[in-house]
Parts: structure tokens; C-alpha cells; sequence
């Protein structure tokens, strides 16, 4: 088993939507025990929220497998954005970052229209992007609350996906980022968890939509992960925390869970595999 931090992390809290440059410890990324193998040379991959957390690490276990990556940002995590094009930047690969919010269907269709035209071409899109924020009773929960976790999470999905499904060709894939929250449900989570059970849902409707077209769709379902979304969103105690009642007794760390994005994206590893629900737990194997 790889030796990864394992809390009680320092009590920490952050406004959203969190900047992983000030987390403690920093989450682990880059993925030391992984051993790249060309399995993505010549694609080009969009990662939307790609400038921390999981994103941050897909993007740059994308870039180590041979793939040009841009990640899509929010212009508050400029900081975060930075630091992952930097590491991309030492690999040796192409990488580029734009500020999108995934709420804007326009802004949506710029953020691709930018990629195939800086790197000519989009293969792969990881729809990662998410808000969350926890609420104790759906009394406490705002109209304005709701529609912004369902624009984030679901909506934006559906805009960046329709988007890019103008230029994805035969062999090309889109992995959806869901949540073991969408499969058990959480009892102060209940927007952000109906967000999640909605992109699974997605994903099987959409691979079937897409099977024939030969365009792959798959979604992975993590536990907790020691990210910038969850110390933005907890108590500073709760946040230090977070992922102690797993079986492993800690969160996944980012590294943990980006090989699994390139599983999916990786015609050598998956190409008979389309409408997958991955999740990954820490030990837990109650989720459906």
C-alpha cells in the first residue's frame, strides 16, 4: 500500500472555492509510484476544474502519458492554474489554461473553439468541474444555492460535452468526474448529491447515445479526496478530518484516483468499456 498522509490534517477552512497552494499538507499529485507508458502520445486532452485537486493530477499524469493538455479554470484559482501548467510545462509537454466558468454555455463553446484551434485537435474531455456546499436541512437550502450547483455540476457537463462532441472523433472519449454521494446519497449534501446520481446517469445515457459513433463515455466515482472542494466546504475541524471513517482511515489522495482517468481515457486499457460507473472507496463496498 502506498505510504500517503493520513489525518487528523491541521484544522483548516478556506472560502471557496478553495486554493490548493494553501492546503496542509499539500495534496499529493504527480503520482510518484506511476510508471507512464506512452498510452495517450498524440491526444489532446480538455479537463475542466484541471487547475487543482483531481484535475490538477489527471492533467499532469495525461501530460506524462504523451498527451497536450488544457485545463479550464476559474479566474480566482489563477494560483492553482499556474502551478499545474508549471509541473506540465517540466514534463516536457504542451499545456495551456483557461479561465471558463462551466455555467456558460458560450463560454463553454470558446473554451473549445480555443483548443482545436491552438492544438488542432480535442480527443479526450474530462468533465470535472463541481461546487458543493453542505447544509444541514433542505429549509437551509437557497433557490440560488440550487441552481448554482446544478448550472456547475450537471448544466455545464452538458455544455462543454455538447461542445466538444463537434470535433471528438471515433476513438475519442469523455470521463465524467462522479461521487460516491450520487450512488449512497448524503444527508447534508442533497443538492450536490442529486448532481451526482444525475451524472451517472448521464454517463450510461450518453455512452449509449454515443456507442455507435465509437466515442467512449465513462465516469469515476470517488470517495473522499484530500482536494481544495472539501476544507472550502467543512468546519475547520471536520476538514482536518476528512476521509477518517474510511476503512483506510484517510482520504484518496489525488494521485490515488487520476490513474483511473487514464484507464478510461487509454484505448489500450479500455476500449471495450463504455457506460462505467468506477468508484473508488478506500475500503468501503457498500456503494451500488
Amino acid at each position: 500500500m502506498i505510504n500517503e498522509p493520513v489525518p487528523p490534517f491541521p484544522p483548516q477552512h478556506q472560502k471557496r472555492p478553495g486554493i490548493e497552494a494553501r492546503m496542509s499538507p499539500q495534496p499529493n499529485f504527480e503520482g510518484a509510484e506511476y510508471r507512464p507508458a506512452d498510452k495517450l502520445k498524440g491526444k489532446v486532452a480538455l479537463i475542466s476544474g484541471g487547475d487543482s485537486g483531481i484535475g490538477r493530477s489527471t492533467a499532469v499524469l495525461f501530460a506524462r502519458e504523451g498527451a497536450k493538455v488544457v485545463i479550464l479554470h476559474l479566474a480566482e484559482e489563477q494560483v492553482d492554474a499556474d502551478t499545474t501548467l508549471q509541473h506540465i510545462h517540466e514534463i516536457g509537454q504542451e499545456a495551456l489554461a483557461l479561465v471558463c466558468d462551466v455555467r456558460d454555455p458560450d463560454a463553454c463553446r470558446t473554451a473549445v473553439e480555443e483548443v482545436v484551434r491552438t492544438l488542432g485537435s480535442l480527443d479526450i474531455l474530462v468533465n470535472n468541474a463541481a461546487w458543493q456546499q453542505r447544509q444541514s436541512s433542505l429549509a437551509d437550502l437557497t433557490d440560488k444555492q440550487l441552481e448554482r450547483t446544478f448550472a456547475t455540476n450537471v448544466l455545464g457537463m452538458f455544455y462543454l460535452s455538447r461542445a466538444a462532441l463537434e470535433h471528438i472523433p471515433k476513438g475519442g472519449c469523455i470521463i465524467n468526474t462522479g461521487s460516491i454521494t450520487g450512488l449512497e446519497g448524503s444527508e447534508d449534501l442533497l443538492d450536490y448529491s442529486a448532481t451526482k446520481g444525475a451524472i451517472h446517469a448521464f454517463t450510461k445515457s450518453l455512452a449509449r447515445n454515443l456507442v455507435d459513433k465509437g466515442i467512449r463515455v465513462n465516469c469515476v466515482s470517488p470517495g473522499p479526496v484530500w482536494t481544495p472542494l472539501n476544507v472550502a466546504d467543512k468546519p475547520a475541524k471536520e476538514a482536518g478530518r476528512h476521509g477518517m471513517d474510511t476503512p483506510y482511515g484517510r482520504p484518496a489522495q489525488p494521485e490515488e484516483i487520476a490513474p483511473a482517468f487514464v484507464f478510461f481515457a487509454s484505448n489500450a486499457d479500455s476500449s471495450y468499456i463504455t457506460g462505467e460507473v468506477l468508484t473508488l472507496l478506500g475500503g468501503n463496498v457498500t456503494a451500488a
